[in-house]
């Protein structure tokens, strides 16, 4: 191979064993999985906020803001459940940039992963354990999910990874809801055969064992808009969108219909003040037609604490260095008019 091997990684076990979840933590994230999978089974009509910076950097900002999230969950837990976005690696369009904390736990400095798959783990560890609050992270490398599996709550797959067969069978055997985006094209019949893979179950050779998973019923939609053939975006949040998901949901006569709809990329076109108003309409879809209001379960929205993105060198303490985010004052105005509005 043209590569240079530079070390073998710890396996997951081992950093699991060093960097262990207590018995506390582990009801604690029992208590908040069971809440979360009554909403995707239809038992609770709580609404879900899957919310936080497009790339976790710097982990003071991020517990800055889960911190702060935290707070805000208390005020709202009768109709929402917060769950924040924890992206500690981050998928490239052409493999330049900032490609997380996984990648990069200092993003000033050159790639260490044997720093950053310690990092990511001790961060998640920390949400947990000084918020009380699960995270979402995105599983970019199906391979390392194992590292962060104790822990997660949520896991998303990416547009670019959602046709991928390892995705979608490591996919069938995680715990945890699993939310597969529509590909960059927009083809919902792709997003589809995703989540009907990552339903049932299979035999796979994963981290050099030959595994067999159980299939996850709570696989779902994510609904993030797409580029079309021009290189335009197009959304995919609309009323007459999600009317036409639960139509082809029910030709595919999958378990739980569910979406979790990406309010920011393609739906907003990386325009980060659009969220609001595209969280709004929505909501207002759910209030018109009681199909949709039993498919959509939440909302996906960047934010961090200050509006907009920056250059990895402008250092501004809690902006976003790769997708433009809404800063904290509108985020969390928002969150009290959605709990509102629901």
């Amino acid at each position: 191979m043209s590569c240079t091997f530079k070390r073998e990684l710890p396996a997951p076990r081992e950093l699991k064993k060093q960097y262990p979840i207590t018995d506390e933590q582990v009801k604690v994230k029992a208590e908040r999985d069971e809440e979360i999978r009554k909403i995707f089974t239809g038992e609770s009509d709580k609404f879900i906020l899957i919310i936080g910076p497009c790339s976790a950097d710097y982990e003071k900002s991020v517990m800055d803001y889960v911190t702060r999230l935290a707070k805000v969950q208390d005020k709202v837990k009768d109709k929402l459940l917060l769950i924040p976005r924890v992206y500690t690696n981050k998928p490239r369009t052409t493999g330049e940039g900032y490609k997380g904390m996984l990648h990069q736990p200092d993003p000033l400095t050159d790639s260490d992963m044997l720093k950053g798959v310690i990092k990511i783990r001790k961060l998640h560890l920390r949400v947990l354990a000084e918020t009380g609050l699960t995270s979402a992270d995105e599983m970019l490398y199906p391979d390392n999910y194992r590292y962060l599996s104790d822990l997660l709550s949520y896991v998303a797959v990416g547009a670019r990874s959602v046709e991928n067969q390892q995705h979608r069978l490591t996919a069938s055997a995680v715990e945890a809801p699993v939310g597969m985006k529509n590909p960059t094209s927009g083809d919902i019949s792709i997003m589809l055969n995703s989540i009907k893979a990552a339903q049932c179950s299979h035999t796979f050779i994963y981290r050099g064992w030959e595994v067999e998973s159980t299939g996850n019923p709570l696989a779902h939609a994510i609904m993030r808009g797409y580029t079309n053939s021009q290189g335009q975006n197009i959304s995919n949040y609309h009323y007459e969108d999600l009317l036409k998901l639960y139509e082809d949901y029910k030709k595919k006569n999958l378990e739980n219909p569910a979406v979790i709809i990406d309010t920011n990329h393609a739906n907003s076109g990386k325009q980060y003040l659009e969220q609001i108003r595209i969280s709004k309409d929505v909501i207002h879809s759910i209030k018109q037609n009681d199909d949709i209001r039993k498919l959509v379960k939440g909302l996906m929205i960047e934010s961090y604490i200050e509006d907009g993105n920056q250059a990895v060198t402008d250092m501004v303490y809690g902006k976003s260095i790769t997708d433009p985010c809404l800063g904290w004052e509108k985020s969390e105005k928002l969150i009290y008019e959605i709990a509102d509005l629901v």
